[in-house]
């Protein structure tokens, strides 16, 4: 990967969430090969596209160390960056599988995994403030694109805008105000691609939308 965040980005050793925290020390102890901590970005520095998923998941990114690598849900994610040119291999299997992201950046709304996948609304707002870092740190013709509608929330969040002005939807973009773009889709979870809430086209017409956007810059 090409580049690591800083420290008002990302925390390594953050344990400011006591569930979270207690959670962790007893993954490491079941899974003592696990990653099993907060888990960074990836990526570019200065992407042209930044992707922003919910949180690690178990047996992926708190195993690996990397968002979506060795989960379900990086299968289509990881396949279509490398269609649309983000990657320079179509799966991402671990640290070391010589993976590189292109103009193109994956972090997530909450660095830890939660129990359940589902994080509680007090981690989400104790989080933001790394997400809201790595905005502020994104290039002004870049677009975000929210996996979700937690991460769209995160997103709003991290940049004091209204929720009630940007209606999470698929395929939704909204233009912000410092001229960035957001973008909306639908995780690419095991349940949504498997229930086909979430096909590979509709996910591929996101990202021929972005393309569109990039190409106004």
């Amino acid at each position: 990967m090409s580049s690591r965040p800083n420290s008002e980005q990302f925390d390594p050793e953050c344990r400011r969430c006591p569930r979270l925290r207690d959670f962790l020390k007893q993954v490491r102890h079941d899974y003592p090969d696990y990653h099993a901590r907060p888990v960074a970005a990836c990526g570019s520095a200065r992407p042209k596209l930044l992707i922003v998923g919910l949180a690690p998941g178990m047996h992926g990114a708190n195993a690996t160390g990397r968002p979506f690598t060795g989960d379900f849900a990086g299968i289509l994610l990881y396949q279509t960056l490398h269609k649309f040119g983000y990657s320079n291999r179509p799966e991402s299997i671990s640290l070391n599988d010589g993976l590189k992201l292109k103009q193109c950046r994956i972090t997530n709304a909450v660095k830890c995994l939660p129990p359940e996948n589902k994080p509680t609304t007090e981690e989400m707002n104790t989080c933001n403030r790394y997400l809201q870092q790595e905005l502020l740190s994104l290039p002004r013709n870049s677009v975000i694109l929210a996996l979700g509608g937690i991460a769209h929330k995160a997103v709003l969040k991290a940049q004091d805008l209204k929720q009630s002005q940007y209606k999470f939807g698929h395929a939704a973009r909204y233009q912000l105000p410092d001229g960035r773009w957001l973008v909306d889709s639908y995780h690419c979870s095991r349940y949504n691609t498997q229930t086909g809430r979430l096909t590979e086209k509709m996910f591929h017409d996101v990202f021929r939308l972005i393309a569109k956007l990039t190409e106004q810059k």
